[in-house]
């Protein structure tokens, strides 16, 4: 992401706004927003235990002294910092990821602790902590932050289980629920950085977006890497371009003998030919020649050498000879006097 370029310098900011408040205060703001030297920020637990007071006694310290900073002159005459922050916002979409804000600003994290600092302070800043659906996130306007809020929830409410959604159609899909925002939101870039505030709602890096419990969403192991590069690929693909694809595009040490033995192991993935590996969900009927020609046998009843071999090539990469051969195995098949092929037994 973008390092934006601020034009104020927040540690002299910091250091001016907080140079107001008396040396006990001062130290609980330093450590408790992690603006001095180490950028530790440090619970209220472990403040009370530095200075032998109640957690409880250090909240009432940290509230009194933020309150003493809003009625200085010192903030009145930072409010173009403030300006500069709240538009900021505004430009990033009204409502924000808190780590996003805080890392389009600075990578730095003394400078990040410093515009948490100013984002606490002021008061048009407001901020709701992280919940089961979503991220810490900073907002100025109200209804806006409601209307994001309620979309991204109906978004993830019509979303299936294993649901795999290009990125484009994932935004049109959002742009449709917050159709009735002002229209200098509906960027493309806007619209991420709001589906980027929902936990419940993530993108693979395939880039296709779905419900984040999902194993093609949030993926474990091989076989969910494999998934995703053959369903990506859109046709049978051999076990050792699905490895290699799996090591390029994941950055995952994929071993050919292994990816092999997972693929073998899943009914997600079928075995189409040599080496050939097919999605199951694309219809592609399971099991070695022997079988399929079973089941289209079972499924269309005695049919010609032809016939059957056409039927077989739509289900196997194999060569027709292949399948002939299998079809010769007067244990399983039988020919009529047509030159009919059925099931023995």
């Amino acid at each position: 992401m973008a390092t934006t370029v601020i034009n104020f310098k927040p540690k002299q900011v910091v250091k001016r706004l907080i140079g107001v408040l008396p040396e006990r205060a001062r130290e609980v703001m330093t450590k408790r927003y992690g603006l001095g030297e180490n950028n530790e920020r440090l619970t209220l637990d472990a403040i009370g235990k530095n200075y032998k007071i109640t957690r409880e006694r250090v909240r009432q310290i940290e509230s009194h002294a933020l309150a003493v900073m809003r009625k200085a002159k010192q903030y009145t005459e930072e409010k173009p910092v403030f300006d500069e922050l709240e538009k900021l916002i505004h430009e990033l979409g009204g409502i924000v990821v808190e780590s996003e804000l805080l890392e389009h600003i600075s990578k730095d994290v003394s400078i990040q602790n410093q515009i948490n600092f100013l984002l606490v302070l002021g008061h048009p800043f407001k901020k709701t902590k992280e919940d089961e659906d979503f991220n810490h996130r900073w907002y100025i306007d109200e209804e806006l932050s409601k209307k994001v809020h309620s979309s991204l929830k109906n978004l993830y409410t019509n979303l299936k289980d294993d649901d795999l959604i290009p990125e484009s159609d994932m935004i049109k899909a959002f742009l449709e629920e917050v159709k009735d925002v002002a229209e200098h939101y509906k960027r493309e870039e806007v619209i991420k950085r709001w589906l980027s505030l929902s936990k419940k709602i993530k993108k693979n890096p395939l880039g296709e977006w779905g419900k984040a419990g999902s194993p093609n969403i949030s993926t474990k192991g091989m076989r969910d890497y494999a998934f995703l590069v053959i369903r990506k690929h859109g046709s049978p693909i051999h076990f050792k371009e699905v490895a290699k694809t799996i090591s390029e595009v994941f950055n995952k040490k994929a071993h050919v003998a292994t990816c092999h033995n997972e693929l073998i192991k899943d009914p997600r993935f079928v075995l189409v030919g040599r080496g050939l590996y097919a999605l199951s969900e694309w219809g592609y009927m399971s099991g070695v020649v022997k079988d399929v020609i079973k089941k289209i046998l079972e499924k269309n009843g005695p049919l010609s050498k032809d016939e059957i071999v056409q039927k077989v090539l739509k289900e196997r990469y194999v060569k027709e000879n292949t399948i002939i051969v299998n079809l010769q195995n007067q244990k399983y098949f039988k020919k009529d006097k047509d030159g009919k092929y059925s099931i023995v037994g």
